[in-house]
């Protein structure tokens, strides 16, 4: 099978690496910015100027972009030259309207689409340790097993497609709640003269411990956040998300729309490229 792969950036270019040197017949690469892409060139990938030549002959089709908008128009260019066949593995991060919106441009043009959207960030991913939430026939999931078995650690079949990006957006809410609660319960441990640190070692492995805190917890302590595992942006993008997949439930979510709103303002504080652990500077005076 020859693969290519729509998106070369934080996530995209360690999942592509990740498919060198298996079973394939060749792994194609694309990137809309075609410097991030050039490096891949000299590691043997083929680097293509277009996403016609990318996906034309390609067996599989995965796309790794920062949003629903983005996926969309790339797929306008790669839908009628992919092959009769030929899957469309969608792994970003897009929310509900853009999810149906791409899964009916794959039904049009004849395409099967899996909705594979992952967990982790650009540690996972250059690990090969990503949790893939694949969605779509079992068949076209089957026919894709050796990708996800080099990008990721974990494969959940999670049903029709589509059911990726709704559990997602669950996971999703949980993970940026974590964050900002973390970077506020950090902050009053500062304003009490308690240190980072030993927050983390009365919670460490008890039954209030989430690995997870330890890692962002770590950033916070340090307040050392680049290069970004997770961008800040994009984790207000996905908080957005998660609102805009409540509303459409006529469901209230005030402790993420609190969240969100706070990560706006560490947005519009210059935050936004860092990562989501910058939150934290918007949580307490500066010292």
């Amino acid at each position: 099978m020859i693969v290519a792969v729509l998106g070369t950036g934080t996530m995209g270019a360690p999942m592509a690496r990740q498919l060198s040197g298996r079973a394939f017949g060749e792994v194609r690469v694309w990137n809309r910015s075609p410097e991030k892409a050039a490096p891949l060139a000299q590691e043997g990938f083929v680097v293509t100027d277009d996403v016609a030549g990318a996906v034309t002959g390609a067996g599989a089709v995965m796309i790794m972009l920062t949003d629903g908008e983005a996926v969309l128009a790339v797929l306008e260019e790669a839908l009628p030259a992919m092959d009769e066949g030929a899957i469309l593995v969608q792994t970003s991060t897009v929310g509900l309207d853009a999810s149906e919106r791409i899964a009916l441009a794959a039904h049009e043009a004849g395409v099967t689409l899996i909705d594979a959207p992952v967990l982790g960030t650009r540690q996972p991913a250059e690990a090969g340790e990503l949790v893939v939430l694949a969605s779509g026939p079992d068949e076209a999931i089957d026919r894709c097993g050796g990708i996800f078995e080099a990008i990721g650690k974990k494969t959940y079949r999670l049903g029709e497609a589509g059911t990726g990006t709704r559990v997602k957006l669950v996971v999703n809410a949980w993970l940026v709640s974590l964050t900002e609660s973390l970077a506020e319960t950090l902050a009053l441990a500062g304003s009490l003269g308690v240190e980072p640190e030993t927050f983390l070692q009365m919670i460490g492995r008890g039954p209030l411990d989430v690995p997870y805190a330890h890692v962002k917890g770590g950033l916070m302590a340090r307040r050392d956040y680049e290069p970004p595992s997770f961008a800040l942006d994009l984790a207000l993008k996905d908080g957005r998300l998660v609102l805009d997949a409540a509303a459409r439930a006529d469901l209230a979510l005030p402790v993420v729309a609190a969240v969100v709103a706070q990560m706006a303002r560490a947005s519009e504080a210059g935050l936004g490229g860092q990562d989501m652990a910058a939150t934290y500077e918007l949580s307490w005076p500066v010292r």
